[in-house]
């Protein structure tokens, strides 16, 4: 699996991005893509939806199931990919470039630091 060491994640497999301004980006990891197998559709959380650390904010949903996806952080949805619309198997295809699903504008940082690293996120899915 692919665990890219400059990312964060959280055990509900999400990564987070960090970016400029204290915006995040937001995808599935590629673990997830894997286990739901060919992605059909994503439900994106529009522009504007405020988030909190563990509550839905959308559903992928796939061949095989329908997947919540669940913020790993507080903050307000500031982008979406609204490419995933017409091409939802992008995150199937590159789950840590074109499909990554929202940008997050952090209302606290700090949570950044309950999120984990890449080796403790192989660790996770090693079991």
């Amino acid at each position: 699996m692919n665990v890219p060491g400059e990312l964060r994640y959280s055990a509900d497999h999400e990564w987070v991005r960090v970016g400029k301004g204290g915006r995040v980006r937001v995808g599935i990891t590629d673990y997830a893509q894997d286990a739901l197998g060919d992605v059909v559709f994503i439900d994106l959380p529009p522009v504007g939806t405020k988030v909190a650390p563990g509550a839905v904010f959308g559903e992928v949903e796939s061949t095989k199931s329908v997947s919540e996806l669940f913020a790993p952080l507080s903050g307000t949805v500031v982008a979406i990919n609204d490419e995933l619309e017409v091409a939802p198997g992008r995150v199937n295809e590159d789950p840590y470039g074109d499909g990554w699903i929202c940008e997050i504008e952090l209302s606290d940082p700090a949570e950044l630091d309950d999120l984990i690293d890449a080796a403790s996120y192989s660790a996770l899915i090693e079991g």
